[in-house]
């Protein structure tokens, strides 16, 4: 399917004449049939994809989504026609980061160590 969605979609953005794209779309079709995948899937697809790039030439406009009332602003936009997005502040480079956020753990710090013998009751220091 995504072989198919690509050629579709290469036939239909790419700037061809009307007879180049229907030299490709000729193309597409007994690669299709060959492959036995259904017809009507793949006109289906076309039909789809070329809706798809009309819709290229309108304007959008991406929003953070941070709080509820972000939505309220947004719906403001919905009488234009201007299209909204929204994108998160969560992202996976966020949730892959370590969590120690720079502070060292204990057993990495620098320092002087005691250690107290209890056998004998004296102390061992370790400088650093």
């Amino acid at each position: 399917m995504a072989a198919y969605r690509y050629m579709t979609n290469r036939m239909t953005s790419l700037p061809l004449t009307a007879d180049r794209k229907e030299t490709e779309w000729q193309k597409i079709l007994p690669i299709a049939e060959n492959n036995k995948f259904p017809l009507h899937h793949i006109t289906k697809l076309k039909r789809y994809t070329q809706h798809k790039t009309h819709d290229k030439n309108k304007k959008w406009d991406v929003f953070t989504f941070r709080t509820p009332k972000v939505r309220k602003i947004t719906n403001l936009f919905k009488q234009t026609d201007i299209k909204i997005a929204f994108k998160s502040t969560n992202t996976i480079q966020q949730q892959t980061r370590p969590k120690n956020h720079g502070m060292t753990p204990d057993y990495n710090k620098s320092g002087i160590y005691k250690l107290k013998c209890k056998t004998k009751q004296k102390s061992l220091h370790r400088p650093n």
